[in-house]
């Protein structure tokens, strides 16, 4: 373990890394300026250029790097709710107005569609200016009312109570609403443009295409015939040929696409300008320019196509020499911003990884788009004009009936009432369910409804799926932090260390009640908070005094062993933070009511960690801690984050949240600035993390269901300047969670029974896994959790939740969840703890992972001849250059010619003299030594947990039972290094 800290913590600079991120991963913005062939300025525009990232750290090429952000972003089987879980369900719908007398529409259903089969309530709110949904959990002995639903929605006051609508038609006027968020299915413009073309007449008057541009098409779909085409014709004429004969069209996803390709659109040589073929290119918010010629010869400018209707322009060329494409977006400056985005350099060999990638980036941004202010702005008339008509038809047929909504609870779907209106209120119900589902099936077969999922494309492994760390976890867990490849844990029964695949390990007892820690491995420290009321305190460890208590299995420590570990004037504090990048210096801010105390240990990262080896295990750390001042707050802080400063030297800030704000606090001064005041009645904090831009800082506020990111310039002059700007953003979460976290891309929301999944540079949601029982256990590297069941891929049980018609409270043979055996006996399903490790979701390889601070297990193979083989540790604590020397020398040794020792590793594996194998004449075969066997005990040490081999064997898997291993070749393809291994 002490190898470990002789350097930096991989597994702790990523923590640290999780929250740094950069637009400019998405482009720039520029002004670009187009001419004719004489020079003139003939029209300009200020697009942002996507060309991919430039880093210094990319070292990545061509074809190797396989994206894991590559995604839909606001999925229609994710935002389309009301299709989804309402439509030919039972559910109430209601009509009221605001304060400012604006009408609005509630519609509410309890449901169970999902893959875990958890009942909960969705709700959307119908306004104007959008439709906000959010997701509430079920409780059989809480009611829920219409005004509960309403203030989770931020509207508390009314100028008219909702009433509840009846009218089995007001659900086509609902969908109606919903298809106003956009399209399911898409229509692209495709434009051939040939080398040297540098105006739009130019390239739409080129009547065919090259060999490379049909190929592409190819690529793109399938080529059909557009007269008699039933399916989505996407403005094309389908009874006259009047657009053409044919077109391009493929289904992505479960969206219909549509290509509107110039080189087969009508062509008019009387018409130098085309306009039939601009008539819809030039519609099309999306256009896909394939250009010919080389890198050197002038390229396409968007500012070139004469349109003010399309604002994305995807620039692809084709290089013969190499058989890759490259890409690159424009889009108008006001379209926000939209993944995926490019790799660096932006070349795709893989052809159908590029196609992927294409239409994945097609439809984000015609969803981008029209979010911008030409379409949202048209969106908010047309929503105002179909509710305040709604309004206008249903209030005065609902002022005739007596409603009783404000004391109607949601929990029963048949309100108690007499059997006379009790069948009228079945009967009403039944038309309701035989209208909306009938209606839901027109949509479907019209197309405008996305297909199914678990059809339409395959599973892929998606970067938030879990793995499963311990299994039958029966403690409460209070809280956690990672310790190398291991997890600390405070529980009901005291403070253990899990490793995946051994017993825990009891680290204290007990009578220590930890509530917060941290494990910070490379200044061998382990702060913890104890609480119990005005005997709370503060208590550092030396992780060396720990590790060795661990080996030696001395003592198990109790609240009695740790007087020497308090930390001065912390008594009573409730609540401590530490700076995320301490790479210089540890600040501690501890929270004692209202007041802050911060604390400091400066240290030299090379000597510090050689001292601390040499020094006395049994000598407390806390001597190496300063105290620096103490601040005062009007109230007791809720929530704290620590900021750092561009330079560090008294511009250092506090993030806390109390009452109704957000303040930063100047750590030199103690001066507080007002940061975002929360306009709501009941606030419910969850988080301030600190995320940092190309190194200046920012801030992601999380309260109720809200998250605002807010940018914080350096101190000017004493204060920081605290003003709205253009970097500022907010969305808004379905569902309130009780933790957020931040690994770039993505921020991840864990509630009580789901994790919300969406970009950080957007807002715009990715995936939400429904996961029973969650409960969040740690998060500052990999990101651990307790729960019933673990996440999956986006995928799984698409078809149950996009194919279910049936009520919550009938679900069908084929729609019940897989789950033990003891839970549908009643009794209380077993919870298990699970992973999602940090590198597959931030895209980034840990070069060595920190080794366990568990002994390591030694495994004893036995051969078939009962001779016991090398011991093998099963740990991943190996380089990449370290795999690749082992991979390197045994494929030598195994084709006999090596008759070297294998290096002793840090493994575990032992020298040993490995004679080349020995042929035998009369057989004519390679005769498999002891030796040999000792190499293949040794890989499949190294393979556990693979999940895929490949064989260059052509004989079937039946004659491959009979033979034996070593009777055929193998490839053993090594999930850490492109390396293959050739094994007899």
């Amino acid at each position: 373990l002490m190898k470990c800290f002789c350097s930096s913590s991989v597994s702790e600079d990523l923590g640290c890394r999780r929250g740094e991120f950069s637009r400019k991963h998405y482009g720039s913005v520029e002004l670009l300026i187009s001419s004719d062939a004489d020079g003139a300025i003939q029209r300009a525009g200020r697009f942002r250029v996507e060309n991919g990232s430039s880093g210094e750290d990319t070292d990545y090429t061509p074809g190797t790097w396989h994206r894991t952000d590559v995604h839909l972003e606001n999925p229609e089987y994710h935002t389309r709710w009301y299709f989804k879980y309402f439509l030919g369900k039972v559910h109430q719908n209601y009509i009221g107005t605001d304060a400012e007398k604006n009408p609005f529409l509630l519609s509410v259903v309890l449901s169970d569609q999902n893959s875990q089969r958890i009942p909960q309530y969705h709700s959307i709110l119908w306004r104007k200016t959008g439709t906000q949904k959010i997701c509430l959990p079920y409780s059989p002995t809480k009611t829920l009312s219409v005004k509960s639903i309403l203030s989770a929605m931020s509207l508390d006051k009314f100028d008219k109570s909702p009433r509840e609508i009846f009218h089995p038609e007001i659900q086509k006027d609902l969908l109606v609403l919903e298809e106003q968020e956009g399209s399911v299915n898409f229509k692209f413009g495709v434009l051939y443009a040939k080398d040297g073309q540098l105006t739009d007449d130019e390239m739409f008057s080129n009547e065919t295409g090259s060999e490379s541009f049909q190929k592409f098409l190819h690529l793109l779909g399938d080529t059909i015939t557009l007269k008699g085409w039933t399916g989505y014709r996407g403005g094309l004429d389908t009874k006259n040929d009047t657009t053409g004969t044919r077109s391009i069209y493929t289904v992505f996803q479960g969206h219909e696409i549509m290509f509107h390709v110039s080189t087969m659109l009508p062509y008019s040589r009387e018409n130098k300008q085309q306009v039939e073929r601009k008539r819809h290119i030039g519609n099309d918010i999306v256009t896909v320019v394939f250009q010919e010629g080389e890198e050197s010869s002038p390229a396409f400018k968007p500012s070139m196509i004469r349109s003010h209707f399309t604002h994305i322009f995807a620039l692809v060329r084709y290089n013969k020499q190499n058989d890759s494409y490259r890409l690159k977006i424009f889009s108008e400056e006001n379209v926000p911003l939209f993944g995926p985005p490019l790799p660096s350099p932006p070349v795709f060999t893989n052809h159908q990884e590029f196609r992927d990638f294409v239409l994945v980036k097609l439809i984000n941004g015609e969803k981008a788009t029209l979010e911008t202010p030409t379409f949202s702005q048209k969106r908010q008339r047309t929503l105002d004009m179909l509710i305040c008509s709604l309004y206008q038809d249903l209030m005065p047929d609902l002022h005739k009936v007596n409603n009783m909504l404000n004391r109607r609870s949601f929990s029963d779907v048949l309100p108690e009432s007499p059997k006379s209106t009790r069948k009228k209120e079945e009967a009403r119900q039944a038309e309701f369910v035989r209208l909306g589902q009938a209606l839901k099936l027109k949509t479907t077969v019209k197309g405008d409804a996305t297909a199914n999922l678990a059809t339409t494309s395959f599973y892929k492994k998606e970067p938030w799926e879990s793995q499963s760390f311990c299994s039958n976890f029966p403690h409460e867990v209070v809280c956690a932090d990672s310790w190398g490849q291991s997890l600390l844990v405070s529980t009901d029964v005291g403070i253990l260390l899990i490793d995946d695949g051994q017993s825990s390990v009891q680290v204290f007892d007990k009578t220590l009640q930890v509530k917060q820690m941290h494990v910070l491995e490379a200044l061998d420290l382990l702060i913890a908070r104890t609480e119990k009321g005005k005997d709370s305190r503060l208590l550092v460890f030396r992780l060396s005094a720990v590790q060795k208590d661990i080996e030696t299995q001395q003592i198990i420590r109790s609240k009695y062993n740790c007087r020497e570990n308090k930390l001065e004037r912390t008594k009573g504090c409730h609540l401590y933070a530490i700076n995320t990048h301490h790479g210089s210096e540890l600040r501690i801010v501890v929270a004692i009511r209202n007041k802050l105390l911060l604390v400091t240990k400066k240290y030299n990262p090379c000597n510090n960690l050689t001292s601390s080896s040499l020094r006395s295990s049994s000598a407390s750390p806390v001597e190496e801690f300063q105290y620096i001042r103490e601040i005062c707050l009007s109230d007791p802080p809720v929530i704290m984050t620590l900021v750092d400063g561009p330079t560090g030297d008294s511009d250092n800030m506090i993030c806390v949240a109390y009452r109704h704000q957000f303040d930063l606090v100047n750590e030199s001064t103690g001066e507080s600035y007002r940061l975002h005041h929360v306009e709501t009645n009941k606030v419910n904090f969850v988080a301030a993390i600190d995320v940092y831009e190309d190194g200046e800082a920012g801030l992601l506020l999380c309260y109720n269901y809200v998250c605002q990111y807010r940018k914080v310039y350096p101190f000017n002059g004493g204060s920081p300047l605290i003003q709205p700007s253009a970097y500022d953003f907010h969305f808004s979460w379905n569902q309130v969670p009780y933790a957020v976290v931040c690994a770039f891309p993505y921020i991840l929301a864990f509630t009580t029974d789901s994790i919300e999944i969406r970009l950080v540079v957007n807002g715009n949601l990715v995936h939400t896994a429904v996961v029973p029982e969650l409960q969040l256990v740690a998060s500052r590297s990999d990101i651990y959790f307790k729960a019933t069941a673990a996440v999956s891929g986006s995928c799984d049980s698409s078809y149950k939740e996009m194919s279910s018609r049936s009520s919550p409270q009938t679900p069908t043979a084929y729609e019940m969840p897989e789950c033990p055996l003891s839970s549908l006996e009643g009794e209380v399903p077993c919870k298990n703890l699970y992973k999602i490790p940090l590198s597959n979701l931030v895209g980034r390889s840990i070069e060595r992972p920190l080794k366990s601070p568990l002994v390591p297990k030694v495994i004893t193979t036995t051969t078939s001849s009962g001779i016991a083989s090398l011991p093998v540790t099963h740990s991943l604590s190996l380089s990449r250059m370290e795999i690749k020397e082992i991979a390197s020398r045994t494929r030598k040794e195994l084709l006999g010619l090596l008759d070297e020792p294998i290096p002793k590793t840090e493994s575990g594996l032992k020298e040993k003299k490995v004679p080349r194998r020995q042929s035998d004449p009369k057989e004519g075969a390679v005769r498999s030594t002891s030796s040999d066997r000792i190499i293949s005990s040794s890989f499949e040490s190294y393979s556990e947990g693979c999940h895929l081999s490949t064989s260059s064997d052509p004989s079937s898997s039946a004659n491959r039972k009979e033979s034996s291993p070593s009777s055929y070749p193998l490839q053993l393809i090594s999930l850490y290094d492109e390396d293959v291994i050739d094994l007899k």
